[in-house]
């Protein structure tokens, strides 16, 4: 006669399979566990990598104003963008720095100021001017060569006019010695669409080029007196700096501009030349040091952010009247 299992031992291989589930779907956990937490891991890594990829292609190949170095060299600082006294352009103040740093070293040969600007402040243009002809007058054993590539414009070339002499490519733009303002008039518009203008103020033209109230002839003429003046400060330093190698052409102080070729023949330029070859057969250096200052490229992005923002805003609403060269 047949023996049957008995009730105990039914029970004892069924726990034994039912611990066995449990392992195996525990072992399984921990390896998944442990799974994701090497891609955690990895993909940490790839965006720590990636945030220092990010900074070393946003940040300037240049060296810090605080370089040194011993060897004989051509000195260079570069002036790119708008002249600005804050992050939305180049700092007035960067650029001196940088001059500075390049006059003081003791292997400067001569110091090169590449150019690719369409103009900016005119306080902050006159700042370098000033400087560059301070620092020519204390080392006038280094010349200051101005090298342009694509633009040398308005408060640009009024840096520029400093040097000792200019030189652009054929298809350079230089010139557009002038001032403006801009602003713009809603009056009419306001008052089609019914909208009246509460403007409060302390001082009888303390609203003076308000976009949204009427300009009248004493404001036109008093704002054109202050832009025909800065105009005269800017001739005079341009014939200051280039002297008599200007032409007597009655356009060049129009604010029109011209092509490389033809500002050298108007006096604005003096030769067809990008930085190396000033460095290399004028200089007679080809090694060039770049002492154009770094800047910290996640302060910047954000301070320009900003700036983009406030700067959009105020032409939007006609409230940026500061003159520009």
């Amino acid at each position: 006669m047949a023996r049957s299992d008995s009730p105990q031992t039914n029970h004892t291989e069924n726990s034994g399979w039912e611990r066995k589930l449990v392992e195996t779907l525990a072992t399984d956990a921990l390896k998944e566990k442990r799974r994701a937490r090497y891609w955690g891991i990895f993909f940490k890594l790839f965006f720590i990598a990636y945030l220092i990829a990010l900074l070393v292609l946003l940040t300037p190949d240049t060296v810090d104003f605080q370089t040194k170095t011993t060897q004989e060299h051509t000195a260079m600082v570069k002036l790119d963008g708008a002249i600005t006294s804050d992050e939305s352009g180049t700092d007035a103040d960067a650029i001196i720095k940088g001059l500075k740093s390049a006059f003081a070293d003791k292997g400067t040969q001569a110091v090169i100021l590449r150019i690719n600007s369409p103009g900016g402040l005119p306080v902050q243009s006159s700042y370098i001017q000033k400087e560059i002809l301070r620092l020519r007058e204390l080392h006038p054993e280094i010349p200051l060569y101005a090298v342009v590539s694509d633009m040398c414009a308005s408060g640009a070339y009024y840096v520029a006019s400093a040097a000792d002499r200019i030189y652009v490519n054929e298809s350079s733009i230089i010139g557009s010695i002038g001032v403006r303002l801009d602003s713009f008039g809603l009056t009419k518009a306001m008052k089609e669409l019914g909208v009246e203008r509460r403007l409060y103020t302390a001082g009888e033209h303390k609203g003076i080029l308000d976009p949204f109230s009427p300009i009248s002839a004493f404001e036109q003429n008093h704002t054109q007196q202050i832009l025909d003046a800065l105009h005269q400060t800017f001739i005079q330093a341009v014939k200051n700096g280039r002297g008599d190698k200007l032409s007597d052409n009655p356009e060049l102080f129009s604010g029109l501009f011209w092509d490389g070729e033809h500002s050298i023949v108007l006096g604005l330029a003096d030769e067809i030349g990008d930085a190396d070859y000033v460095a290399r057969e004028v200089v007679g250096q080809a090694e060039i040091v770049d002492f154009t200052p770094k800047e910290d490229p996640i302060e910047r992005l954000a301070k320009r952010a900003g700036l983009a923002v406030s700067s959009h805003l105020a032409r939007l609403f006609g409230m940026e009247f500061s003159p520009k060269l």
